[in-house]
């Protein structure tokens, strides 16, 4: 696994890469960062792909844009031009987990002709999120960090206490048949970086306001929302609540999608059963191929 530095969008971000082939582009979420997929990454390249995790906007190694926006419009757009740079103009497969998964609806709506097939992983597409937050409390209890960190400075002075414990606290709640404490620690590591942590709760904050949305990106931003054509395959944990969202949120894919459930798997169901996450990533992308054949696999 090498690391290496692209400039898209105005940004320097850095990525981890292995393997040659058809570039799969690796999406990590929060509190995350790129070797979220260190499973991933070499069982993709041995199967014949160039595999390419970036770390998002506002993670280090990536550059920590001073003032930056890190709405949906902004976090999608970074992607198209991650791509366009890494593959020459070429459209590439899409997988993310997370708020990477958040960003990839984005994508498809957005920038579709950037992409051959997505894998998205944890979370439902964000107006499936909305239509069920509204009659389900226990999603919206589920969902408390989306309020909490709307609050000024004090999520920052929360996460950063005893050691970024929230952090700890976070990855219990979310996996707790799990224990992934050294890749816990790296990630507080990150989160102790210079303007990091309020970069990555930016990503939140920008949801409910559009002070913090980019304007230049209005007609993106209409364009996040439109159905999905491009074919999509949903995965969740069985002990992550949001999987039963899955199967109501058709109506939102105009193409071929598909959902399917990782047996005895929490949130970051890509750390804790990474054989199986990877034969269906595996699985899903390899119908492309065929579809395709004049093209390698």
């Amino acid at each position: 696994m090498r690391q290496g530095e692209v400039h898209a969008n105005g940004l320097r971000f850095r990525y981890l890469e292995q393997g040659d082939g058809p570039l799969v582009l690796l999406l990590h979420g929060f509190p995350d960062n790129a070797y979220s997929w260190e499973h991933q990454i070499p069982a993709l390249a041995d199967a014949g792909y160039r595999v390419v995790a970036p770390f998002l906007r506002g993670y280090p190694p990536t550059e920590v844009p001073p003032d930056g926006f890190y709405d949906r419009a902004t976090l999608a757009t970074d992607v198209k031009c991650l791509i366009d740079e890494l593959n020459d103009g070429q459209p590439c497969h899409l997988v993310g987990q997370d708020w990477g998964a958040a960003i990839g609806y984005g994508v498809l709506g957005a920038y579709p002709e950037w992409i051959r097939r997505a894998v998205l992983l944890a979370v439902p597409h964000p107006q499936q999120v909305r239509r069920t937050l509204r009659r389900s409390p226990r999603h919206l209890i589920r969902s408390f960090h989306w309020l909490l960190f709307q609050l000024p400075v004090l999520p920052e002075i929360l996460c950063r206490a005893g050691n970024f414990a929230f952090i700890g606290f976070l990855w219990r709640l979310w996996s707790p048949a799990f224990d992934d404490r050294e890749h816990v620690a790296r990630i507080k590591h990150m989160l102790a970086e210079p303007g990091a942590m309020a970069a990555t709760l930016a990503y939140y904050r920008a949801m409910f306001r559009s002070s913090r949305s980019d304007p230049r990106l209005a007609q993106v931003r209409t364009r996040l929302a439109r159905p999905i054509g491009r074919p999509t395959m949903v995965l969740c944990g069985t002990r992550d609540m949001r999987s039963d969202m899955l199967d109501g949120q058709r109506d939102l894919f105009t193409g071929a999608y598909r959902w399917d459930e990782v047996r005895g798997a929490g949130h970051f169901l890509q750390r804790e059963q990474p054989a199986a996450v990877n034969a269906l990533i595996l699985d899903w992308l390899s119908a492309y191929h065929e579809e395709n054949s004049h093209e390698p696999c």
